[in-house]
């Protein structure tokens, strides 16, 4: 990772806006592996730059030309690249969580998985010549040693890493015949989007927005689609058949039906009607749960693999032995809850409640004690646990391999035996 001095960094945008007007001492920009986090490249004509691997998280990018530049691998989490021309652009493996596409233009970007095949304008015969499809394929192999080395996210159906949109806002994008395939969208807004002809083909998107965006012959093909909202979409002309889609609680049977029911009519009247949910073993793959109020609950070993639980109350629910991989539960609470040996492998847990929950008497008096959320041996590799409560929590003997914990609070939490991502959390 190079560093450039504010100075620099002028030079070369200085160099580069005469090498686009093809004036004398005019060089393209080439910033590849460059550390500009933060940096304001707003509104900079910036077509053709190189910025493999770059690292632009929280940058200034806004109504920024970056058509057909090369943004392999780029990381531009937090950033701002609203109204930005993304025409053509390169950003396969790209790390772009929580960035602001909104009303940007992608058209024609290409946002697969990060390989060393070729990609952007190189992908449709109109690259660079010999020499510099070379060296660009060289600082590919770099910025994917990279990737590799900090990837949280699955690898691709082509073992690349996935170009990672998770929380990105797309509102208004102009996404017409992008390449999608394998990409991450987790919970992103895609609301009002132009995805005419683009290719989602294995996209993950669960918790994704995609109310109103224009999806004529838009390809679905064995993406993920467990949570999506799709309000006020015209899917006629999409290919959706073969996506996985989430199975609503009407559509389950009628025993777990009813003890869903049961058990929030038991919450609501605090255990004067209804019953509690034993739903242990249970089959709740793929299910849509959003906002269900289960807490208290008996879910041990249930499958709620892919589940979609955004926003779902699981206070001192117990899911020891669950299978939770894959699962949405962003801001769900799940405070006090036993988790024990649970997997969640690849789970999106952003913004959840894992600290103590209140110990409240019969009649719903707080007792001034609590009980701590047990994750012990809970498998938590690749888990995105962005801002996550885990105070006191028990994560003895938990695999948090590959977890992305940016922001996760972790005061007195207990980690003895466990196995901690590369870089340590940060505690609280």
């Amino acid at each position: 990772m190079s560093f450039f001095r504010p100075d620099q960094l002028a030079e070369v945008l200085d160099r580069h806006a005469r090498w686009i007007k093809g004036q004398p001492g005019g060089v393209r920009a080439n910033l590849a592996m460059a550390d500009l986090e933060g940096a304001d490249l707003s509104q900079r004509d910036l077509r053709g730059a190189r910025l493999v691997g770059a690292r632009l998280a929280r940058g200034r990018l806004n109504g920024t030309n970056l058509a057909g530049a090369d943004l392999f691998g780029v990381d531009l989490r937090d950033a701002d690249i609203s109204r930005a021309n993304l025409m053509q652009t390169d950003l396969r493996g790209a790390r772009l969580r929580a960035a602001d596409f909104s009303n940007a233009n992608l058209k024609g970007a290409d946002l697969r998985a990060g390989t060393l095949e070729p990609g952007g304008t190189a992908r449709r015969g109109a690259g660079p010549d010999a020499q510099d499809a070379d060296g660009a394929r060289q600082i590919h192999k770099a910025a994917l040693a990279r990737l590799h080395n900090g990837a949280t996210a699955d690898g691709g159906a082509g073992g690349g890493v996935p170009t990672d949109l998770t929380g990105a806002v797309l509102r208004g994008a102009n996404l017409s015949d992008a390449d999608l395939a394998e990409a991450v969208l987790r919970n992103a807004d895609l609301s009002g989007a132009v995805l005419t002809g683009a290719n989602l083909s294995g996209a993950r998107l669960n918790g994704a927005n995609l109310s109103g965006a224009a999806l004529e012959g838009t390809r679905f093909d064995n993406a993920d689609m467990v949570g999506t909202r799709m309000a006020d979409c015209d899917l006629s002309a999409t290919q959706i058949g073969a996506a996985q889609m989430p199975r609503p609680i009407d559509s389950m049977g009628s025993e777990i039906q009813r003890a869903i029911f049961d058990h929030e009519r038991w919450i609501d009247s605090v255990g004067q009607r209804g019953e509690r949910a034993d739903l242990d073993g249970a089959d709740l793959s793929r299910a849509d749960l959003r906002n269900v109020n289960l807490s208290a609950a008996s879910m041990r070993g249930a499958n709620l693999s892919s589940a979609a639980l955004t926003g779902a109350r699981l206070i001192m629910t117990d899911l020891s032995g669950a299978n939770l991989e894959g699962a949405n539960l962003m801001g769900a609470d799940l405070s006090g809850a036993n988790l024990s040996y649970a997997v969640l492998t690849g789970a999106d847990l952003t913004r959840v409640r894992l600290g103590p929950a209140a110990i409240k008497d019969p009649s719903g008096r707080p007792t001034g004690r609590s009980w701590a959320a047990n994750l012990m041996g809970a498998d938590l590799r690749r888990a995105l646990m962005l801002g996550t409560c885990l105070v006191q929590a028990n994560l003895s003997e938990a695999n948090l391999d590959n977890a992305d914990m940016d922001g996760a609070d972790l005061a007195g939490a207990k980690l003895q035996r466990a196995t901690l991502p590369g870089r340590p959390p940060r505690r609280g």
